[in-house]
């Protein structure tokens, strides 16, 4: 494995998953619509980015442990996919870049002591 394809693969599963909670993220903002105030928006705003926020700190525990974020985010595109199988389009936007981010995680994992030897 050289050099480039190291370093790939053991900043990909971070910096994916981190750009899948900032796309999750978007959906909270929902919360201001409505004619809603900003007061009253705020608590479903919260309820909405709470999971994007437990997503977050799966992926700081994952820096060092990457099994925990491959299987977290392998789990929950499974889930999501059983729950939303009949929107094909919802499986596409969010089960998928979950599952690429969960294996992109186990590979790294997979290979842990090769890029950490390596990957200065």
């Amino acid at each position: 494995m050289t050099k480039s394809s190291r370093q790939l693969l053991l900043w990909s599963p971070r910096i994916l998953g981190i750009l899948v909670c900032v796309f999750l993220g978007l959906f909270a903002f929902d919360a201001f619509g409505g004619g809603k105030t900003v007061m009253h928006a705020l608590p479903d705003f919260g309820v909405h980015a709470a999971p994007v926020i437990a997503l977050l700190a799966i992926i700081a525990v994952s820096w060092r442990w990457e099994w925990v974020g491959g299987i977290v985010f392998t789990g929950l595109a499974f889930a999501y996919a059983f729950f939303a199988r009949d929107h094909l389009s919802w499986l596409v936007a969010i089960a998928a870049p979950l599952l690429i981010v969960g294996l992109l995680f186990l590979w790294s994992w997979r290979h842990h002591r090769e890029l950490r030897s390596t990957a200065g």
